[in-house]
């Protein structure tokens, strides 16, 4: 049976970790918080000491830390990944991190022959929890179809994009477009509301048209405040901060625009409140 290990037990770890246990996989579990591994140690999941020994234990290792900070750390620090990492490990990150840190992953592992991959995750809280996560994959094609029986305990669609460091790429390109529409749904309500126009109708006209799940999540936000947390404005903030070092020169101003708006939102104190509240400030 494949043994997995999960480094990192946020909101999305936790609830990809409760899915391999509901399918039955034997799972080994690392967090730098030890009070949460203690909810998984009662599951009967296997507590770690570090994130090498989870290296060592599981045959596929997800690491699902927060940032470039804490992802170099499960890997590269003391006691990380990479230093008993084996050539018969699957090692995949499933954190959003900057395009820059995983092409340095890549090599580091490329260096070990080490079998990497990059499976970003969409589909928020309720997706980790529900196991209906969607995956955006890069890495080698033929790992991909060994894992997908695997994937399929914490997933309803998976993605390739092709070489290692594509899935994060376009999880950066994603997030990015999607900031942009709630912005812009924020600026349309806006103009609804100059007029005194029903907010009601309009909006649920704006879901049938333009309509998406990204014009639901905001329509649903803009009339309840403060919205159940699913993807937090300290996050957002960070991944739009990756995807502009991603774009390099290229000139692209709604990118601008919408980072500048949720780094306003932070220096508000609302990095912790969900980033559809973005709105507020419009």
């Amino acid at each position: 049976m494949k043994k997995i290990g999960i480094v990192g037990l946020g909101i999305m770890g936790r609830g990809i970790a409760n899915n391999f246990l509901k399918h039955n996989y034997q799972l080994f579990v690392w967090n730098r918080t030890k009070k949460i591994t203690e909810e998984f140690k009662n599951k009967g999941a296997v507590v770690c000491d570090s994130p090498s020994e989870i290296a060592q234990k599981a045959n596929i290792v997800f690491e699902i830390t927060s940032n470039d900070k804490s992802s170099k750390q499960v890997w590269t620090g003391k006691n990380g990944i990479l230093s008993e990492a084996r050539k018969d490990n699957v090692l995949i990150t499933s954190a959003t991190l900057s395009a820059q840190w995983i092409d340095t992953l890549i090599s580091l592992c490329k260096k070990e022959n080490l079998n990497f991959m990059d499976i970003a995750l969409t589909g928020g809280r309720i997706g980790a929890e529900t196991g209906n996560l969607i995956l955006l994959c890069g890495g080698k094609e033929s790992a991909l179809k060994e894992l997908t029986v695997v994937l399929q305990a914490i997933s309803k669609k998976i993605y390739y994009f092709g070489p290692v460091g594509h899935g994060m790429k376009y999880k950066l390109i994603l997030n990015f477009l999607q900031a942009v529409h709630v912005v812009g749904f924020g600026q349309a309500m806006k103009i609804a509301k100059t007029y005194n126009m029903d907010l009601k109708k309009v909006s649920e006209a704006l879901v049938d048209r333009p309509g998406g799940i990204i014009t639901q999540i905001a329509q649903k936000a803009y009339f309840q405040n403060p919205p159940p947390m699913t993807f937090s404005i300290e996050n957002i903030t960070k991944d739009l901060t990756y995807a502009k070092k991603l774009a390099k020169a290229l000139d692209l101003g709604l990118l601008d625009k919408t980072l500048t708006l949720y780094k306003k939102a932070v220096k508000k104190n609302m990095s912790q409140q969900d980033w559809t509240a973005i709105n507020e400030i419009i």
